[in-house]
């Protein structure tokens, strides 16, 4: 698990040296570690991953107790409050892909909500939702894809 672990956190690392095209819009490479722990151990031991990740990533990028963290973080509880319900959704509809779609989806709300709530309390995101949940739908399509291929191969 350890070795999971580090593998998301490294993820983590490298996605923080990638330019954003959009601002706060991550390709969540680190879920795709997530998915695997989810599908390989349970949800128990992709929450931990998870968990681990966001702390000691943002550790590691000088980010702990920020702002950044707290979207992390919050980000990081939807995206596993939705797996824990979707992982028992008849799989012929909702395997790797399509749970990967709602992680991100709720990724992405909740930071928004964040946003909207705490630090940008009188501007309203509604306008970027759209643009937002665009990007949940193509990062969460490419990282579910790539989970489903990682489960799939032998």
């Amino acid at each position: 698990m350890a070795g999971l672990a580090a593998a998301a956190i490294g993820l983590t690392l490298a996605e923080a040296a990638i330019p954003l095209p959009i601002p706060g819009v991550k390709p969540g490479l680190a879920n795709i570690v997530t998915l695997l722990v989810l599908y390989r151990y349970g949800w128990r031991m992709a929450a931990w991953v998870a968990g681990l990740r966001v702390v000691a990533g943002a550790l590691a990028l000088g980010q702990f107790l920020t702002p950044a963290f707290v979207l992390s973080l919050s980000g990081g509880l939807a995206s596993l409050l939705v797996l824990a319900w979707a992982i028992h959704l008849p799989q012929r509809w909702f395997g790797p892909v399509g749970l990967s779609v709602l992680a991100a989806g709720a990724h992405i709300v909740a930071q928004l909500l964040v946003v909207d709530l705490w630090l940008l309390p009188d501007i309203r995101l509604t306008a970027v939702l759209p643009l937002f949940l665009g990007a949940a739908l193509v990062t969460g399509l490419a990282n579910g894809l790539i989970s489903h291929h990682l489960l799939t191969r032998r």
